[in-house]
């Protein structure tokens, strides 16, 4: 009888297991595992960054300024921990750690920055926005001198809301066909289209607010108001609209566009059932943050909106203040009461607020790519097959 040692088998001899036949216990690689030595290498190379460059920028060169600063410190930073870890190393892990640790660092900087800003400008406003009247009135019955428990901003929050609400139901159906016919239809108008989006994307917003007061008012003897405010937004959001609609819509599967036309189904149809709803999330993505560039835009509604103190309910006739206008023509009247300048600080602070309420959820919403269904979607699939 022939007996056959299978790979697994074990053979023993008078002093154990040979050394071939010992499987090595399988080792689990942690790409971004943290040690001690990373850590205290990391630590290091800031603190001795922050030291070396506030003894040579402050003590030694003559140089001021916090911008200057800080962007001296990060490069000396970068430069003492790709030393220090060249010494520890191989070329390619140095490599992938200062790159990680030069994104993870501009990322740490941006982020204290925008908070800096926000805080900086809560601090100037907050003796404003603590009292409860600066949300639930308007200034129609406050002046310069009336304090700070008296009048509010509402008028200005309506306004904006007002205002970017219509801009976005002008631009988005606009920039997404733009978008569409950009990247499905194509021919030889395609690139001249592209283009006049680039171009429009690439103008000073302010051209954006002249051409709407210069058609719109001067010509068509529209008077200014929310309406025409929301036609200078609407020409600052189309553009961006279009371009990151057309980057959203091109990274849709092909197989997709091609299982659509195998089944019979036009140009049209493919675009309105497959495509738009493929694109769903990068397209909301594409229009949250449009509105956020939008909301906080002062250029094109300063010769479009008009201004007034009191509450405008309708965008269509009269004058209608938005947030960016009201603190453009509160924060530089410090001379006449401190009081407007708090108001001023305050209704900053309450814009900044909301532009990161839509930045974040333009993250959420863009979180997903193309054709991934939601947890709510993969659920419902999930009882539908249990219960078949």
């Amino acid at each position: 009888m022939t007996t056959a040692v299978t790979p697994d088998t074990a053979t023993t001899g008078p002093e154990g297991p040979t050394p071939a036949e010992v499987t090595p216990p399988e080792r689990r690689v942690r790409i971004r595992q943290v040690t001690r030595e990373g850590a205290l290498t990391l630590a290091g190379a800031a603190g001795g960054a922050l030291g070396l460059v506030w003894v040579l920028y402050e003590r030694v060169l003559p140089f001021t300024g916090a911008l200057g600063f800080w962007v001296s410190w990060y490069v000396a930073f970068l430069l003492l921990y790709a030393a220090m870890a060249g010494l520890q190393w191989d070329p390619l892990a140095v490599r992938d750690r200062v790159a990680w640790v030069a994104l993870g660092a501009a990322g740490l900087l941006s982020c204290a920055a925008v908070f800096d800003v926000v805080g900086y400008v809560l601090y100037r406003g907050w003796l404003a926005v603590r009292h409860v009247n600066f949300f639930t009135d308007s200034m129609a019955f406050a002046g310069p001198l009336s304090p700070l428990t008296k009048g509010g901003a509402l008028h200005a929050m309506i306004g904006s809301l007002e205002q970017i609400g219509l801009a976005t139901l002008f631009a988005v159906p606009l920039g997404v066909a733009a978008a569409l016919f950009m990247a499905e239809v194509g021919g030889s108008w395609a690139r001249p289209v592209r283009t006049v989006v680039t171009a429009m994307t690439a103008l000073p917003d302010v051209i954006a607010g002249l051409f709407i007061f210069a058609l719109a008012i001067l010509t068509l003897g529209m008077q200014q108001s929310g309406l025409a405010a929301s036609l200078a937004l609407a020409v600052t959001m189309m553009p961006i609209v279009a371009r990151a609609s057309e980057v959203v819509i091109r990274i849709v599967p092909g197989t997709l566009r091609e299982a659509s036309y195998a089944l019979g189904a036009s140009q049209w149809r493919t675009a309105w059932n497959v495509i738009l709803p493929t694109a769903r999330a990068g397209l909301a993505t594409a229009i949250v943050l449009a509105m956020a560039r939008g909301i906080g835009e002062t250029a094109p509604v300063l010769l479009t909106a008009g201004f007034t103190k009191e509450l405008n309910l309708n965008p269509v006739h009269g004058p209608q203040v938005s947030l960016p206008l009201y603190i453009f023509n509160y924060a530089h009247t410090e001379a006449v009461n401190q009081n407007i300048v708090e108001r001023a600080f305050g209704a900053g602070f309450t814009l900044a607020v909301v532009v990161l309420v839509l930045f974040t959820a333009a993250r959420l919403l863009g979180g997903r790519t193309p054709g991934e269904l939601t947890r709510r979607q993969r659920r419902r699939i999930t009882r539908e097959a249990a219960g078949g």
